[in-house]
């Protein structure tokens, strides 16, 4: 999967010569997301990678140089014995398009999903930790963290 979105992307050398040009979507919290990481050096930390878990196992790899991105998904599985496997099990011989679908997407970035230092940081009227880089939803005139927004979490002094 990463191989294919990098080539796609015109990344070669994504931990050496190309590494500030790359940023990866995932999709998933499993271990496709570490073998991505292993592979490209994407980090969370690092705001290279970014994880989006919707639980698909997909990815999309996009070139920070051109704008060019693609996004890179597992084909259907089919469940036997409790266990995902990939309809097609012989993956020696399988072809890119056997087992992805690979598709040129738009990935509209701001300044503020970059790699780098916190653009902008304001106070959560709610919890009162601070939001970073233009994550605040303006409620009543106030700066709100989204978990206070949705009173969804256990921290939340909202009533």
């Amino acid at each position: 999967m990463t191989m294919s979105g990098l080539k796609r992307i015109g990344i070669l050398d994504p931990k050496g010569a190309d590494r500030k040009k790359l940023m990866v979507f995932v999709e998933i919290d499993r271990c496709c997301t570490d073998g991505i990481m292993a592979l490209t050096g994407c980090k969370p930390g690092k705001r290279t990678m970014k994880i989006r878990d919707y639980g698909k196992m997909a990815a999309t790899f996009i070139n920070l140089e051109t704008g060019k991105a693609v996004r890179v998904a597992m084909k259907r599985c089919k469940q036997s014995s409790g266990d995902m496997t990939p309809e097609k099990t012989d993956f020696a011989g399988a072809s890119e398009e056997e087992l992805f679908s690979i598709t040129d997407v738009e990935v509209p970035l701001r300044p503020e999903d970059l790699p780098g230092k916190p653009l902008r940081r304001v106070p959560c009227a709610g919890c009162g930790e601070d939001i970073m880089d233009g994550r605040k939803i303006d409620h009543q005139h106030e700066a709100l963290c989204l978990p206070c927004f949705e009173k969804t979490s256990y921290y939340c002094t909202i009533p």
